[in-house]
């Protein structure tokens, strides 16, 4: 999405500069914060279209920043910023942190510079948007319409329960944002119903089961460990490694 705004967040300079040269080569206007605390400011003053954020940031860290930002009610465009952290750490509980502070994607030091570049096309693609003129709720091929009920894959009418339908349109007004099993019962069946966590699994196997019926290919992908995320997953190329910090 060429004219699209980054905001890159990395104190290593080496970096910072690399990311900056291959994200204008590609279209984008960047900007860059070495640290936690000029990022949040930068971020405020002018909410960019995707944020690119390590981890491991001096004073202010990558997490607190993306939750700082979830958490920022005086700016709903800033709170839905698309987010993709980076960090030269492996482990699936940094992984776990980063996600459940409210980053979109993640990606791990070394990486190749076109898996990033892809990365944020995917991300800027599965923004939130409103909904349509005619009130109806798109996300790839999947449209609903929350006044008469109705879902459809393409040309193909999908019908839902009550609960399906629920938890689809949970999932249309999140797209690209991991969802946590928790949140998704208390937003679906309410904080009063007594059900268990395994509820949104059984019932994400029935939305699935639905939405794949014609050979479709997968929309509602499964973060492990955590939940759950509405993403159009495409194979990105791999080239021009950019070093770990």
């Amino acid at each position: 999405m060429a004219g699209a705004r980054v905001l890159v967040v990395d104190d290593d300079v080496r970096i910072a500069a690399a990311l900056r040269r291959a994200l204008s080569y590609d279209g984008y206007v960047v900007d860059v914060a070495g640290d936690g605390v000029a990022a949040l400011t930068r971020a405020r003053a002018s909410a960019p279209d995707v944020i690119v954020l390590d981890v491991m940031l001096p004073g202010i860290d990558g997490i607190e920043v993306c939750r700082r930002l979830r958490a920022d009610l005086g700016s709903e465009e800033l709170a839905r910023v698309p987010i993709l952290m980076l960090t030269a750490r492996d482990e699936v509980g940094d992984r776990v942190r980063g996600l459940d502070g409210g980053a979109d994607d993640y990606l791990t030091k070394p990486f190749a510079t076109d898996e990033l570049l892809a990365r944020v096309r995917a991300l800027l693609r599965r923004a939130p948007r409103a909904d349509t003129a005619d009130g109806h709720r798109r996300y790839a091929d999947i449209a609903l319409d929350p006044a008469g009920r109705e879902v459809w894959r393409g040309e193909r009418s999908v019908v839902l329960t009550a609960l399906e339908f629920d938890l689809l349109a949970y999932l249309l007004r999140h797209p690209g944002e991991v969802l946590g099993r928790e949140r998704l019962l208390n937003a679906v069946w309410g904080v009063d119903v007594v059900v268990t966590l395994n509820a949104v699994d059984v019932y994400v196997g029935y939305l699935r089961q639905k939405l794949e019926a014609g050979g479709e290919p997968r929309l509602i992908q499964t973060v492990r460990g955590v939940g759950y995320v509405l993403r159009d997953e495409r194979p990105a190329p791999g080239a021009g490694v950019v070093p770990g910090a």
